[in-house]
């Protein structure tokens, strides 16, 4: 059956996420500082299009809460003194995120998301789970907010006392309280939509004062030029490269969960053109950028989606709301929608590795903590570029310990290898064999520092190299240390089972023959064991 087939499922699919996507959609639009009329644009656009193109058929596609929180940072950059938003600048940085996704994809960078380690993934959206919690403090209080930096918004709490509305809090509330309730009594109907139309009918009823959305335009969206304002180009690249980089992890880590649900594989990197491709074109008209979302492809999954029609019939009911019920939507309290992103906060934070603070390892508990201060403090980016490094520290630490453990310095009559046993007893008692097992790289030297103490009374010491896997530069640097080591001490040392090519690296960054001499070097055991004896002949 084709990939783009409409079946039952598919269409029963669509309108659940459909239904889903609609609050948070709107939600995420005011939470931009575009007005909920961009969030629905870039529901509908960038739904349909990623559907189409993308590598994952049954992926459901729209605003993100990540993505918001990367966007409301980009309107609040190219927002003038006088309040007016410099709206050609802001969809030209969108734009740019998009086409940067499309290069993603094409350069097939998509494999790579695979070596993000867990605890900064964890990290990042619990991070951002938290700020998108802080943002909304001043929404649920009726006021707008002072900032989207969570720290200028917590240095600014002091200001709520001369003002909060207590109609909107309630209304925040009860949303709160009915996305975490109804699940547990109606599961047909999603409970934010339950959430936005029975409390905002209640807002209009009782008259609540809480602020609401007010006109969003009806119709189709119009044709933005995109224009770029280069007085700060590195603040558009910056904030470009951070929805693209974003978008794409949020889409491709969606896309594996999809894979696990459905039993099917991916293509990673067309999912990543069609995702840049759909980011582009609701830039164009006015919608806010956004990814795979995980809730709405579950949900679609659940409901018997199973082609990329599920994901276009999504984007067609959300346009199908935005040209009949605009005028109903202005209604909608602000309050509402705060409670919506809240409990979309709430959603996002990995409680699990919260959990196992005490009991996971403590050097992945660090990681976590880490990239969350780093995500609320500083900016994503610098976060996540930050944690691969810590975590990449970790790793080489864990695997030089690993080899440590692994490469044990045995006298060969002790411990020999099966090649190693036809050696005669009177050469055995002369040798002195290590056997190197692992990547070389530059925590192999203090493994081996310790040798120049330990080898003695006129032995041989044959590093033997054939289960080397990887040696890098700063591999061939560790080893060259310890050689210098090895030769102030007068030792001599014969390096064997080592392949051409690795032999040619050394004596091109000239550690053959200044430290170990040409006919020392041997690429195969046999080869050094039938020229043993002249070897510790020469030896004396």
């Amino acid at each position: 059956m084709s990939e783009y087939a409409i079946t039952r499922g598919d269409v029963f699919g669509g309108l659940t996420a459909g239904v889903v996507a609609l609050p948070l959609c709107l939600a995420f639009g005011v939470a931009s500082g575009l007005g909920a009329a961009a969030g629905l644009y870039g529901g509908i656009i960038l739904g349909i299009v990623a559907s189409l193109v993308g590598g994952t058929p049954v992926q459901v596609s729209g605003p993100t809460a990540p993505m918001t929180l990367i966007s409301a940072g980009v309107v609040v950059a190219n927002t003038l003194p006088t309040g007016q938003v410099n709206f050609s600048s802001v969809f030209a940085v969108f734009l740019l995120a998009g086409a940067l996704q499309v290069v993603f994809g094409i350069a097939r960078l998509g494999r790579y998301v695979r070596f993000l380690p867990y605890p900064v993934i964890s990290g990042l959206m619990t991070g951002i789970g938290i700020i998108i919690i802080i943002q909304q403090i001043f929404p649920v209080a009726g006021l707008e907010s002072p900032s989207s930096n969570p720290v200028a918004i917590l240095r600014s709490l002091g200001s709520l006392q001369h003002g909060v509305n207590p109609g909107a809090v309630l209304l925040a509330a009860a949303t709160v309280a009915l996305a975490f309730l109804l699940p547990r009594i109606v599961s047909v109907v999603p409970p934010s939509l339950i959430a936005l139309v029975a409390l905002t009918i209640i807002a209009a009823v009782f008259g609540l004062s809480a602020p609401t959305i007010g006109d969003i335009p009806g119709g189709l969206p119009h044709f933005i030029v995109p224009g770029f304002d280069f007085a700060d180009p590195k603040l558009i690249i910056t904030a470009a490269f951070q929805l693209a980089f974003l978008g794409s992890i949020d889409a491709l880590t969606t896309s594996l969960v999809a894979d696990n649900i459905t039993r099917t594989h991916h293509d990673s990197n067309r999912e990543l053109v069609g995702q840049g491709v759909g980011n582009m074109a609701a830039a164009l008209f006015g919608g806010i950028p956004g990814a795979g979302a995980f809730m709405r492809t579950a949900i679609n999954i659940r409901a018997g989606g199973r082609h990329r029609s599920s994901g276009v019939i999504h984007g067609l009911f959300l346009l199908t709301v935005l040209l009949g019920l605009s005028s109903v939507v202005r209604y909608i309290p602000h309050a509402v929608l705060a409670g919506i992103l809240i409990s979309a906060g709430l959603s996002i934070i990995d409680y699990r590795s919260l959990a196992h603070l005490s009991t996971a390892p403590r050097a992945d508990v660090a990681l976590m903590l880490l990239v969350v201060a780093l995500t609320i403090f500083t900016d994503l980016i610098t976060a996540v570029g930050i944690g691969m490094i810590a975590a990449s520290l970790v790793f080489m630490a864990s695997v030089a310990g690993i080899m440590e453990q692994r490469t044990k310095l045995t006298l060969v009559e002790d411990e020999p290898w099966a090649d190693e046993v036809e050696i005669p007893d009177d050469l055995k008692s002369r040798l002195l064999i290590k056997h190197v097992d692992g990547p070389l790289f530059f925590g192999f030297a203090q493994a081996l520092r310790k040798i120049s103490s330990e080898v003695a009374d006129g032995k041989l010491l044959v590093l033997r190299m054939e289960r080397v896997s990887y040696m890098d530069q700063s591999g061939i640097y560790a080893l060259q240390d310890v050689l210098v080591d090895l030769e102030a001490a007068n030792l001599r040392v014969l390096l064997v089972g080592l392949p051409q090519s690795q032999i040619d690296r050394l004596e091109a960054m000239q550690v053959v023959p200044n430290l170990v001499s040409r006919e020392n070097v041997f690429d195969k055991f046999e080869t050094f064991r039938r020229e043993l004896p002249q070897i510790i002949e020469k030896l004396g």
